[in-house]
């Protein structure tokens, strides 16, 4: 009779097994998991929007300027003074792009501020 006992342990299978026992644990199970990924979710949207809407506008901001240029060095003498306005159009639009970014999403994370407040409070208490 051979009364040897043998152990092994591998930190990658013990981290494969928890990946899979991960996929079907339900949120009721797994409050701090669900609280977790709702925290990350909205501290993205906090800057979604912003940049969503500077996106939007630089590229617009851009074309308008692109079309200005092409006015005045093409068209020299019919379109010359719409290329300029249309060019400066398009500059105010490039430069206020990044302004526009951060105020929305200041606004938007003093909005969503309690919230993630609360979840963080509520994450700490699970953790601890």
């Amino acid at each position: 009779m051979d009364n040897n006992f043998e152990y092994s342990y591998s930190a990658e299978s013990h981290r494969e097994v928890e990946e899979i026992r991960r996929k079907y644990i339900t949120d009721e199970n797994n409050s701090y998991e669900s609280k977790l990924r709702q925290l990350k979710d909205l501290d993205r949207s906090a800057s979604r929007k912003g940049m969503i809407v500077s996106i939007a506008i630089g590229t617009i901001s851009t074309m308008l300027l692109g079309l200005g240029m092409s006015c005045v060095m093409v068209w020299n003498d019919p379109l010359f003074i719409l290329g300029v306005v249309l060019g400066v159009l398009g500059l105010i639009g490039v430069c206020s792009a990044y302004p526009l970014y951060q105020h929305i999403t200041k606004k938007e994370r003093k909005r969503i501020a309690p919230m993630i407040l609360k979840l963080s409070e509520e994450l700490e208490k699970i953790s601890s």
